[in-house]
């Protein structure tokens, strides 16, 4: 989509997208005029990021990037591309519905072999959702079939732009995953700092089977994650 910004919590996310130019304003510019802002975790991150994308030049704004299983149904690498983006307080935000069915269109032709590609809402929490209650209790009281924490505030600022907004999240931690607060403590600013992470782990050891557990879903989901960003370039 012709003057495409996208939004990144983390730099994995954010080289899928494949070879950029750095720009002096901190964004990345690929070779067809998308812009990619890597934001770090969380809403205050991301909407920063949002509002740099749309005094760019940005048209239309994606939130990109993995999220949690809520709905048990889900493995690691399933595609969401959600009709509508919530929160837990009621908040309600719509993704684009004609720019929604092109990806549909074509991420549902092609990336069966990923995982299954499902729509429904994402849920978009200030706070991590890490614990197996969490997860359940989230996907019982919100219907919610995937979690994140950027997506919500990158419609807010599209919404208060009158921007077109689509969020595609990549499944990486399921809902029978307990999410190690490890990966959380070493994600800061979009990048994880692996003594950081280390170190985090050392005070926790009961953490390193749930790392041990992450790892693989995260080869599968980073796949899928890159595989997605293909085509959606492509589209």
């Amino acid at each position: 989509m012709k003057g495409l910004g996208v939004v990144a919590a983390l730099s994995v996310e954010a080289r899928t997208w494949g070879d950029s130019r750095r720009r002096p304003d901190g964004l990345s510019a690929l070779a067809d005029g998308t812009l990619v802002a890597l934001s770090g975790i969380g809403p205050a991150a991301a909407t920063m990021a949002a509002e740099s994308l749309v005094a760019a030049g940005a048209s239309s704004l994606m939130s990109f990037g993995l999220a949690g299983g809520l709905d048990p149904n889900l493995r690691a690498g399933s595609i969401v591309v959600p009709s509508a983006v919530i929160s837990l307080d009621g908040a309600r935000f719509s993704t684009s519905a004609d720019w929604r069915a092109r990806l549909v269109a074509v991420l549902g032709d092609t990336r069966a072999a990923e995982g299954p590609f499902i729509a429904g809402t994402l849920l978009s929490s200030a706070h991590a959702i890490d614990t197996l209650d969490g997860k359940a209790a989230a996907f019982k009281d919100t219907g919610a079939v995937a979690v994140d924490m950027e997506s919500l505030a990158v419609a807010k600022v599209a919404a208060g732009h009158s921007l077109p907004f689509m969020a595609v999240r990549v499944i990486v931690d399921t809902a029978a995953d307990v999410l190690p607060r490890a990966v959380l403590a070493a994600s800061a600013g979009g990048h994880v700092r692996i003594g950081r992470l280390l170190g985090e782990l050392a005070l926790a050891p009961v953490e390193c089977l749930a790392m041990i557990r992450l790892a693989r879903r995260y080869r599968a989901a980073t796949r899928a994650m890159a595989a997605v960003a293909a085509d959606i370039r492509a589209a």
